[in-house]
């Protein structure tokens, strides 16, 4: 009996010290790489997020060098961000690594003008979720909570006013799963109608994938509001 209570304590002991380990980072790439308008918000864009990093157990690398789209190189990643990439930003050896990183599970979040990137590589069109067709005059205008339990959009009241330069879509994949929709009535220079999704998620081809069309401005990385919504992209990205 006193070896069978030892032996209870023993296990005890290291199963507490086993849960009381730290769980190690999730490690983020996070790519900023422009051909195309480069947005100035793209500094204080990395800024936020290594300060989301640090309070919420996951680490950054920014880059962009397109050169570290290898096959060995991004298996160390969970998760690859896309912030306000603009332009051609990959050649083919490259988008071949990252649709390997993302068949193999990991997964991709783009912010603002992720979606005026790569317009002749179809397989990150879908991934995305859409292309940039045009934007109005930057002002403030009502987005409509969709989702009420996604992390990125838990926190949001169910209208939302918000300045920002307002993107106008094209190829929307209709698989996209929509958290924030885009009241036209509320600005001007609207050209999606009723349906203008400015915020979803989706899982395409072995992996997740978060866009939001909000983040051209600095002042929207200072908005609490906007900081949550990062994060919680990012959580759902990490599978939290």
């Amino acid at each position: 009996m006193k070896n069978i209570l030892i032996a209870f304590v023993v296990l005890l002991t290291l199963s507490c010290k086993s849960s009381d380990t730290p769980k190690s980072p999730d490690k983020v790439l996070v790519f900023t790489k422009t051909s195309g308008f480069r947005h100035e918000s793209i500094e204080i864009g990395v800024k936020t997020i290594e300060a989301l990093s640090k309070q919420n157990n996951f680490e950054i690398t920014h880059t962009e060098d397109a050169a570290l789209f290898t096959p060995e190189n991004l298996k160390q990643y969970q998760l690859v961000i896309f912030l306000n990439t603009t332009g051609d930003v990959l050649n083919a050896e490259e988008e071949k690594a990252f649709e390997t990183f993302i068949k193999n599970g990991g997964s991709f979040m783009g912010i603002h003008s992720a979606t005026d990137t790569e317009y002749d590589w179809a397989w990150y069109g879908k991934l995305v979720g859409a292309y940039f067709l045009n934007h109005s005059k930057q002002s403030s205008a009502t987005i409509t909570r969709i989702n009420s339990t996604h992390p990125s959009t838990k926190h949001l009241q169910e209208k939302w006013v918000h300045f920002d330069e307002w993107y106008n879509f094209k190829s929307i994949n209709q698989d996209i799963n929509v958290l924030l929709n885009l009241d036209e009535s509320t600005y001007e220079g609207g050209k999606n109608g009723a349906f203008h999704p400015i915020a979803w998620y989706h899982e395409f081809d072995g992996g997740r994938s978060f866009y939001t069309g909000l983040g051209h401005t600095n002042e929207s990385y200072a908005e609490p509001e906007f900081k949550q919504h990062l994060l919680g992209g990012i959580l759902y990205c990490l599978k939290r």
